[in-house]
């Protein structure tokens, strides 16, 4: 039987299904609002050609979702079948608090003590979510409002701007710099080409992610303080997303409430280091100042994160379940290096600057643009030509 790759299943998607467009309003049955005509999240379009795939019977080898290839650590699994009928806290798993269970919220406050040695962090700051995904919205929804401008990575996760987009928002993509990068520097230069374009619009948040998604590149202890403090100086709402770290491979990663511990929104998520992804679970840090609005859009938006997830997330926690989240990354690593290893033996990629540092998450980000494939590539080829 063949395998065939997920990535190349999606080429058709990546061609043709990408942009929105606003003609498929015309003629459309029933109401459509314009802001529900986004771009698909194409990695979402791949994964279900790949699955179709397999239920004809084709062997697929996924390289397409940002995910662990292991599931839940052991001791997740077991709370969960443990709570299954009747958890104690929570009766009949029914709603919890829209924040979150207590118990989740005072976990997430000492891993920010253990880990990176922030000190009382108050747990009604923490929101437990529905995956980072809801986390987002939350966030983008509570700072900013209708034609906004908000700031992304050229190279990032298109999400950000797909949401942004939907909400209203205007955004704004700064190049990222040789070392695949949005520092102070950087975003000092768009505050100020932002203001000499339109001054009557400037920059109100930026979010990036470090280690990136999709580079792997990290912001340094220096660099991550210093683009927060450009925030702090032009009144931007510095959002953090967090969800890589846990997954890094040298110098270790530094929370952005490190360096902002007031001001600074930080995302995280149970789905990349936790290898939790489809228990849709994860957390929000916000400053007291959100902490009522952003209570009241959870309530109205999700009522509260998944129950059972929630009761299971607890023991992510525990020394059993990071015993073996360690032993993922140490795999992580020696593939990390393998691929970074084979990759430097090729013509293509001898370039300096060609390949992302790959300092942390588990992707290798090459420029292949002078070699003739770029962002969106014009092969027509679908998945079912792959056979």
């Amino acid at each position: 039987m063949r395998t065939v790759s997920a990535v190349a299943v999606g080429l058709l998607a990546l061609a043709s299904g990408g942009a929105a467009s606003s003609s498929n309003l015309d003629g459309a049955v029933g109401r459509v609002s314009r802001r529900s005509n986004i771009r698909s999240f194409v990695v979402m379009d791949v994964l279900a050609n790949a699955q179709r795939l397999e239920a004809e019977g084709k062997s697929i080898m996924h390289m397409e979702v940002g995910q662990p290839g292991s599931g839940a650590p052991v001791a997740v699994r077991e709370s969960a079948k443990t709570n299954l009928g009747d958890a104690p806290e929570v009766p009949a798993l029914g709603y919890t608090n829209a924040v979150g269970i207590p118990k989740l919220q005072r976990c997430i406050a000492d891993y920010y003590d253990r880990k990176y040695g922030v000190k009382d962090l108050d747990p009604e700051r923490i929101f437990v979510t529905t995956g980072s995904s809801a986390g987002f919205l939350l966030t983008f929804v509570a700072c900013f409002d209708v034609g906004d401008v908000v700031a992304v990575a050229s190279s990032g996760y298109p999400c950000y701007r797909n949401i942004l987009e939907s909400l209203g928002c205007e955004v704004l993509h700064i190049p990222v710099n040789s070392d695949y990068k949005v520092t102070a520097a950087e975003l000092a230069k768009a505050v100020e080409e932002q203001a000499r374009a339109n001054p009557s619009k400037p920059i109100k948040g930026l979010i990036i992610s470090s280690p990136g998604n999709p580079t792997g590149a990290m912001l340094s202890d220096g660099e991550l303080s210093d683009l927060a403090s450009t925030c702090r100086e032009h009144g931007i709402q510095y959002l953090s997303d967090e969800i890589y770290h846990g997954i890094t491979y040298g110098p270790k990663e530094t929370t952005a409430l490190e360096c902002d511990p007031d001001n600074t929104i930080v995302i995280n998520s149970f789905s990349k280091y936790f290898s939790m992804t489809g228990w849709r679970l994860g957390w929000l840090v916000v400053p007291h100042g959100l902490v009522d609005r952003v209570n009241r859009l959870q309530q109205n938006m999700f009522i509260s994160a998944p129950t059972l997830s929630q009761i299971a997330g607890v023991a992510a926690f525990s020394d059993e379940a990071d015993e073996e989240l360690q032993s993922h990354l140490h795999r992580y690593k020696k593939n990390r290096d393998t691929v970074l290893a084979v990759l430097g033996e090729l013509e293509l990629t001898k370039d300096v600057g060609s390949v992302a540092p790959a300092d942390g998450a588990f992707y290798v980000y090459v420029d292949l643009e002078k070699w003739g494939v770029g962002s969106k590539p014009t092969s027509k080829l679908t998945a079912t030509e792959l056979w």
